[in-house]
């Protein structure tokens, strides 16, 4: 899903993107988010993050756990915002992303990620995730385009509603 210059624009401070039971076609994946400060003709600019997430297994235990392999150090790939969703009728994902300021020419954008998902996991297990994921865009050019994809494969179902705050 791509929210392009049409609805990226200078009219709001705040974007905020709420998931609602996205769906991947792919097995445990994760969901990403990329954005360009040409429209969509280049998604290459650097990001730095930090992850964490908690995770439940449905038969007992769990833990909460640092993710430095979702970490980016001045990276332009995609950056990880929900973890390990499941492709069953019963895995899902939902949460809220915001993206700061995106229309500045002056600051760098920040952004926060609040993600909860449940992935049927292998065997027996069935685990729900709870993901954290903040950072900021290290840029001082208008954003004007944000993307969401899974790492492999497609979104199959669920929404993404994007609203400007002032």
């Amino acid at each position: 899903a791509t929210f392009d210059s049409s609805i990226i624009t200078d009219a709001f401070d705040e974007y905020l993107f709420i998931f609602n039971n996205i769906h991947p076609e792919t097995d445990g994946v994760e969901l990403t988010f990329n954005v360009s400060i040409d429209n969509g003709s280049n998604y290459n600019i650097a990001k730095t993050s930090t992850a964490f997430w908690s995770e439940q297994v449905e038969s007992g235990g769990g833990q909460l756990q640092y993710r430095t392999g979702q970490d980016l150090a001045q990276g332009t790939g995609e950056q990880i915002i929900m973890n390990d969703l499941g492709n069953g009728n019963d895995e899902a994902g939902a949460g809220v992303m915001r993206l700061f300021n995106p229309s500045s020419t002056t600051f760098v954008k920040h952004f926060v990620g609040q993600m909860n998902s449940s992935d049927g996991g292998s065997g027996t297990a069935t685990y729900d995730f709870a993901a954290y994921s903040a950072g900021y865009v290290n840029t001082t050019s208008a954003v004007n385009n944000i993307k969401f994809t899974f790492n492999s494969g497609e979104i199959q179902g669920g929404t993404i509603s994007v609203f400007g705050v002032a």
